[in-house]
């Protein structure tokens, strides 16, 4: 049956479907953790898919069919995440998985969509030094979020410097491109603590934060552990927060009372001015809720499977080999500004930002790159074969 091609209006531009005889929906896998400690952060990402999912399928769906998410709990495991990447691709035959947050996760499902040369989305900022041909990062790379954050809180905030992260490979590569900036400057931090994933004890770091007394600390912690550091900083002197895995959700989890004026570094914001991302608000709120808030993270995943259905318009078919040739290029008007797909790199341009927390939980943008910035996954002032030498040394040390 020839295909009639029906131009669809959707919130951020125009979809093309065709309409195919079979009303068979299109699975699409959406991975990550609702339960474990992870879920504080990822839970909301669900959402987001769930609402890009029901706008294209509202206007059409895909191909003629609509889409359905098969979403599986990772459960803060990444091991877990890897079984459950497999079962999708090979069990559920979806075409795509939308998923993951922290590093460790999404390194362990990467050799799974390269073993069955599949396609995944991957929303969240990250450490960069990494390219694969079946992944989409639709999230920062570290010259879009750690880099031009570190110069801004060195130039803004203070000098005195205390890193504390969770401890994987995420937290352990951006504190070692961090220390990098601040060599430059002639500035050694005062400290480097690592905290285990979902950890409740912060009772050394905040007793060592009380003796340093930094100006500055910059946070990679991830999960629910930041409940835990940010009320035991609330019984010290006050010292600026720059942290790279809280947004507006976790602020309303750990309450604004404890955050407010603390910094975060992201590409999106809830409180841009613009048409787009009001749309996209008021969506998410008519959908979900007038009290919840929206992430970086979560406007990553939602634009991530937009530019996902474009392709698969134009590839007229859902194919990840044929798809991954038609994402090439792609943009989008998204909620956080004009992105588009660097073909060199399969990251996203994008615009960054630096936002301080106020009274009502949402961030005033106190700093913006002035046009969306070009990917670097292997920031330039190192080849890429020092920087994975870099890591591998790295991997080594946190594995001894």
């Amino acid at each position: 049956m020839r295909c009639r091609w029906i131009a669809l209006l959707l919130l951020t531009g125009v979809l093309i479907a065709c309409d195919h005889e079979s009303n068979t929906p299109i699975k699409v896998g959406v991975l990550h953790s609702l339960t474990g400690t992870m879920a504080f952060s990822e839970r909301g990402l669900v959402d987001a898919a769930t609402l890009a999912i029901e706008q294209i399928n509202a206007a059409g769906g895909l191909l003629g069919r609509p889409l359905q998410p098969v979403i599986v709990d990772g459960a803060s495991n990444w091991g877990r995440f890897a079984l459950e990447a497999e079962r999708l691709i090979n069990n559920i035959k979806v075409p795509v998985i939308f998923g993951c947050w922290t590093s460790a996760c999404r390194k362990a499902v990467k050799p799974v969509v390269e073993e069955y040369n599949h396609l995944l989305f991957y929303p969240v900022q990250y450490e960069g030094l990494e390219q694969s041909p079946n992944i989409i990062y639709t999230g920062a790379s570290p010259n879009q979020q750690i880099i031009p954050s570190v110069h801004w809180a060195l130039e803004n905030i203070g000098k005195r410097v205390l890193l504390v992260g969770s401890d994987y490979i995420f937290p352990r590569t951006a504190n070692m491109m961090i220390k990098d900036l601040l060599k430059v400057n002639q500035i050694e931090p005062l400290g480097e603590y690592y905290l285990p994933l979902g950890t409740t004890d912060v009772t050394t770091v905040i007793n060592e934060i009380n003796r340093l007394k930094p100006d500055l600390i910059l946070n990679t912690i991830n999960g629910d552990t930041n409940i835990a550091f940010f009320k035991g900083l609330q019984k010290l002197d006050k010292t600026v927060v720059l942290s790279y895995s809280i947004a507006e959700p976790e602020v309303q989890h750990i309450g604004k009372e404890l955050m407010t004026g603390h910094y975060a570094a992201w590409n999106y914001f809830q409180s841009i001015e613009s048409a787009e991302n009001k749309k996209f608000v008021n969506a998410f709120r008519q959908r979900f809720g007038q009290d919840r808030l929206i992430s970086d993270p979560m406007e990553a995943t939602y634009i991530g499977i937009l530019l996902w259905a474009q392709a698969v318009t134009i590839a007229n078919t859902v194919d990840p080999n044929a798809v991954r040739i038609k994402l090439n290029r792609q943009s989008l008007a998204a909620p956080g500004g004009i992105v588009v797909i660097d073909s060199s790199s399969q990251h996203l341009w994008k615009t960054v930002r630096i936002g301080r927390i106020n009274t009502e939980g949402q961030f005033d943008i106190v700093w913006s790159s002035e046009n969306p910035v070009r990917p670097y996954p292997f920031p330039s002032y190192h080849s890429k074969g020092d920087w994975l030498k870099r890591l591998e040394t790295l991997r080594l040390g946190i594995r001894e």
